[in-house]
């Protein structure tokens, strides 16, 4: 999630570690994150920090391609860019894990991926793990602080992570991603960097998450730096994007719809942000209209990708003329084709797929490799099309489109109307078992503040809906909620609603 693609691809392909050396070398002194109020990561520190992780790591019996698990909460992100690079540098696997993660899934990830050791955060609680795997923190392994730098254990073609998908449908699987995939279209050249009309780009994503490793990497490619939140607030988040040398804001589009919503950005004078960047669900167009009122001087990006897909992706700059659109191919290339893999012609609706350059796989999973991976394209899991201009438009999730009769329909067309009522802060839609339908569709609504006890109503959004949608389309259920549920990453987990609806 860049604003642009980087510059020429580097050759031959670098480490991880290579990276953070190179930018060391350019600006030892220039903050590369910050975690507002709490504390700066300089370049120079991220490089003497990176290396005596790596020696305390190695005295301590680490070996080439060993796994260490990685749990640190929002505060701690300065000590996890340390404790990453110091993995890596050190010739293991970095195992990104949020430390909101229930007992269940942790002791699932580091056993899938047969951790040899975990490293917290000083300020992360100290986990409940399997007996027998070492703990360290992050401060332990800096009390030995080795000086002397000596070469890099790792080579571009080594596995330098395991990222573990949210498990929205289904078991979470580990993705795993090697150097030359994190640091491909990395920049070489100092005027290459990118987010270069920012000096801080601003982020509330969290560790362990696609999105959160984007931003890690992005304080190593970009001139501006990272900046984030201890624990995100729509107050605190909009303060700093009024800050100055805030250029560039990413969000999710729950976080977007918070912040809109919360009336935290009124009166605030937002113009200098440049780039407002969405990612992890799709961005509703009226959710992009508002964020470009709010943002008048923002360009409103829209990023399409997974965590097996990384660093393949479309960027869609918001355009009224194609509001449905979600972009075109960057840093990789776009196929929709049929259920063989066979590409399809403009126009028609199929399976999406993205390849980029030294493709991910799923670690230890053949059988979900072979139905997701084939020669470098990833099998998105979404049904699509793409137009003669070569934009593609997103149909819905394999597993979410509603079978109603004899019709099909699209939840993410549905929710993105249902957007545009204006009482209406957040939705989300699935289908319901149906006696003689087979499923119908049901919508969960959050409303706005504003909307009052009585101001949605199934019948009153059926008829705002009805200039908009089919007859087939229109919700048959409505569910009004407080909040959504959502994953670590901002996305809904509609089985969890699914399971509502039925209560």
């Amino acid at each position: 999630m860049t604003a642009a693609p980087t510059g020429r691809l580097a050759s031959p392909s670098r480490t991880v570690p290579e990276l953070l050396d190179w930018r060391t070398a350019l600006h030892p002194d220039r903050v590369a994150v910050e975690v507002h109020g709490w504390a700066r990561l300089t370049f120079a520190e991220w490089s003497a920090g990176a290396v005596a992780v790596a020696a305390a790591l190695l005295r301590r019996g680490l070996r080439r391609g060993d796994r260490v698990g990685l749990l640190f909460g929002a505060r701690d992100w300065p000590r996890f860019a340390v404790a990453y690079c110091g993995v890596l540098r050190a010739g293991g696997v970095a195992v990104p894990l949020s430390d909101r993660l229930a007992a269940g899934q942790l002791e699932h990830a580091l056993t899938h991926c047969a951790a040899t050791a975990v490293v917290h955060g000083d300020d992360t609680p100290a986990p409940s793990l399997p007996s027998g795997l070492p703990v360290w923190t992050c401060g332990d392994l800096l009390a030995g602080r080795c000086t002397e730098p000596g070469p890099s254990a790792a080579r571009p073609g080594d596995l330098a992570q395991i990222l573990y998908t949210s498990g929205t449908t289904g078991r979470p699987k580990g993705v795993a991603a090697s150097h030359a995939n994190l640091t491909v279209g990395a920049p070489n050249h100092p005027r290459r960097l990118a987010l270069a009309h920012s000096e801080r780009f601003l982020h509330a994503f969290a560790i362990g998450t696609n999105a959160g490793q984007t931003m890690l990497l992005n304080a190593l490619t970009a001139r501006a730096a990272a900046l984030t939140l201890p624990r995100f607030t729509p107050v605190r988040f909009a303060r700093l994007v009024e800050s100055p040398g805030t250029g560039t804001v990413f969000v999710v589009p729950s976080i977007a719809v918070e912040l809109l919503d919360s009336g935290a950005l009124r009166g605030r004078d937002t113009r200098g942000v440049q780039l407002i960047g969405s990612t992890a669900a799709p961005l509703a167009p009226a959710v992009a209209a508002r964020l470009a009122e709010a943002f008048p001087q923002a360009t409103i990006v829209n990023y399409y990708t997974s965590t097996e897909a990384a660093p393949a992706q479309t960027t869609m700059i918001y355009d009224p003329s194609r509001r449905d659109a979600v972009g075109r191919p960057v840093g990789g290339q776009l196929m929709v084709a049929d259920a063989d893999g066979n590409p399809l012609p403009a126009g028609t609706t199929g399976d999406v797929w993205l390849r980029a350059p030294h493709p991910r796989s799923y670690y230890r999973d053949e059988a979900a490799n072979r139905a997701t991976f084939r020669d470098g394209w990833v099998r998105m899991g979404d049904v699509g099309r793409v137009d003669a201009d070569g934009y593609l438009y997103l149909t819905d999730r394999h597993q979410d489109v509603i079978k109603t009769g004899a019709f099909k329909v699209s939840t993410i067309e549905v929710e993105a109307a249902l957007h545009e009522h204006p009482l209406v802060a957040e939705a989300a839609v699935v289908g319901v078992p149906h006696p003689v339908l087979g499923s119908a569709v049901a919508a969960a609504v959050v409303p706005r503040p504003q909307a009052g006890p009585d101001g949605l109503s199934l019948p009153a959004l059926r008829g705002f809906l009805a200039d908009r949608l089919a007859d087939y389309q229109l919700p048959a259920r409505l569910l009004l909620l407080d909040h959504l549920p959502r994953n670590e990453g901002g996305k809904v987990l509609k089985r969890q609603l699914t399971d509502l609806f039925d209560n």
